[in-house]
């Protein structure tokens, strides 16, 4: 069912969404303090691409460095990539069928606007701590 939902999901929005992610990460690394926010990026872009079958958890090692990123984050790329997976989400929830998909892109919604000191793992695999 997972690969199912990916493969509507990359069709429908999944693919625009993983572009934005990628543009912003360009964005981000034309500057050498922006390299960061650009892997970032990149990161969060490959899990919007194929989302269903992963999920985020918090890194116990992220501290003080992470918590300033993340404001960071927010003001040069988090609050226009949030709005975007709001906008997909409310237009898939719109039909029956795209209802999983909406939820998924509200998903998405905290994870774009605090990336950092965040870990994408599978959904199957225990969780871990580091």
């Amino acid at each position: 069912m997972k690969t199912i939902l990916n493969i509507i999901w990359l069709v429908l929005s999944g693919f625009w969404l993983f572009l934005g992610y990628l543009l912003a990460g360009l964005i981000l690394c034309i500057t050498i303090i922006g390299i960061p926010f650009g892997i970032a990026a990149f990161r969060i872009g490959v899990y919007a691409l194929w989302p269903f079958g992963y999920t985020t958890i918090e890194r116990q090692d992220a501290g003080a460095p992470s918590c300033v990123g993340n404001v960071l984050w927010l003001v040069l790329a988090g609050w226009w990539l949030a709005l975007a997976h709001i906008v997909t989400g409310i237009a898939q929830c719109i039909t029956i069928i795209g209802i999983p998909l909406g939820i998924a892109n509200f998903k998405l919604i905290p994870v774009s606007l605090m990336p950092l000191g965040r870990e994408i793992v599978r959904t199957d695999q225990p969780f871990v701590s580091r």
